[in-house]
Order: C-alpha cells, then sequence, then structure tokens
C-alpha cells in the first residue's frame, strides 16, 4: 500500500539546512497497524506530512497503491488526502462553532455528496465511536476523549484505505488515552489500516509493527 524508498527532505531553518528525513524507506501493506515512534525533533512530524501527501519529498520515492506520487496531478493529490487517507490530529482540528455531527460531516460537503447519504454515513460513523448521543453537542461542550472520538469519526466517514494519527493520545489523560488505544484496535480488527506516529513508547508497543525514527533515520524494531 505505502513504500517509501531513500526519501530524504531538508528545510532551512535560522539560515542552517536541517535533514529532517535522510534516506528514510519503509513499508506498510493493507490492514496493517503501524506505529512510527521517536522525540520530538526526530522527523516524524516530516515523514507524516509526506505519508499524508502533505509536502513532497527533495530525493527518494513514495509510491501509494504501487503509483509513484511524483505522477499524480494537484487534483489527484488532492483526492488521496480528501478520499484515501483519513487524518487525526493530536490538537483533534474540530470546527468549535459546529456540532459533533457537522463536524464530521464536513469531509463530505467537499466531496459534493447528496444529503442524505451525508446523514447516513455520518450517522454510521458516530455509532462506530460510540458518540451518537453527543451528536448535536459542541466541541467545547464535550471532553477531550470525546472530541478526539469525534475526529476519529471525522476521519471514518470518507470510508479511506488508511487512517494516519499523528499524536492521537497527546493531549489525553492516561485512562483516555487507553480508551482512544482500544478504539484504534477495534477500527483494525475491522479492516482498517493504521499509521500511528507517537513518543510514547508504551503507544507505540500496542502496533504490531513498530518503525523507529531517529535524526531523520528509520529503522524497524521488534515489538
Amino acid at each position: 500500500m505505502i513504500v517509501l524508498d531513500n526519501i530524504c527532505k531538508t528545510y532551512e531553518i535560522g539560515g542552517e539546512m536541517v535533514k529532517a528525513l535522510d534516506h528514510a524507506s519503509l513499508h506498510v501493506e493493507d490492514g496493517e497497524f503501524v506505529s512510527i515512534i521517536g522525540p520530538s525533533g526526530s522527523g516524524k512530524s516530516t515523514l507524516m506530512n509526506m505519508i499524508g501527501c502533505l509536502d513532497v519529498v527533495d530525493e527518494g520515492s513514495y509510491y501509494l497503491d504501487g503509483i509513484s506520487i511524483d505522477e499524480y496531478s494537484e487534483d489527484e493529490l488532492a483526492f488521496v488526502r480528501n478520499e484515501k487517507i483519513g487524518f487525526v490530529f493530536q490538537n483533534f482540528n474540530l470546527l468549535n462553532k459546529l456540532t459533533a455531527e457537522e463536524n464530521v460531516e464536513l469531509p463530505l460537503i467537499y466531496q459534493r455528496i447528496p444529503k442524505k447519504e451525508r446523514q447516513e454515513r455520518v450517522r454510521m460513523a458516530l455509532e462506530r465511536v460510540q458518540l451518537i448521543s453527543r451528536k448535536d453537542h459542541k466541541p467545547m461542550e464535550m471532553s477531550g476523549g470525546q472530541q478526539q472520538r469525534v475526529a476519529v469519526a471525522r476521519a471514518l466517514v470518507t470510508n479511506p484505505s488508511m487512517i494516519l494519527a499523528d499524536e492521537p493520545t497527546g493531549n489525553l489523560d492516561s485512562k483516555t488515552g487507553d480508551e482512544i488505544m482500544k478504539l484504534f484496535h477495534e477500527l483494525h480488527e475491522q479492516g482498517n489500516t493504521i499509521v500511528l506516529i507517537t513518543h510514547d513508547e508504551k503507544v507505540a508497543n500496542q502496533a504490531e509493527r513498530k518503525i523507529r525514527i531517529l535524526d531523520g533515520k528509520v529503522s524497524e524494531v521488534e515489538i
């Protein structure tokens, strides 16, 4: 499903060139649950941006579903981001003026899905994260764990090929974080491909495979 081959990414920071990714290679098969672990500044956010097609590599190759990302047009890349990848972020990224239902519906509006189908898919997504009873509540009326469940439902509603989660437990207490990880395990058991990026060893160890990143270099770790 995902193959990154010798990718490099360099940024200029304060007049200095910093290599965020240094000949990094990894693969993720369809249906896998993979964690990518590294400390702050290790390059894991840059790696997430590459996998999520939010940035482009300086060197190397990225193949998604057997096709080089270089061959995708801007419209095709937008399609990949909107429909093939479901993003879950540490800070939830919910719109405070919208209800849980409306936040989850937003990606489907961008896809111009008919209203009746949108409503059904939103209902199903909220039911999958056990939050249908809070559908009319706005983010500020929900706990952090509930907000993250809404964010997961929003990622699921487009029926993506992969869920890409960036520090999904980072802003949660340990009990709530455990609940969110339980949800990811349930989604994986239902056939979802999950790539989870974290600095937390305990969280990373819950995946089928663990990949470590340090100073932009990637290595596989036995669990």
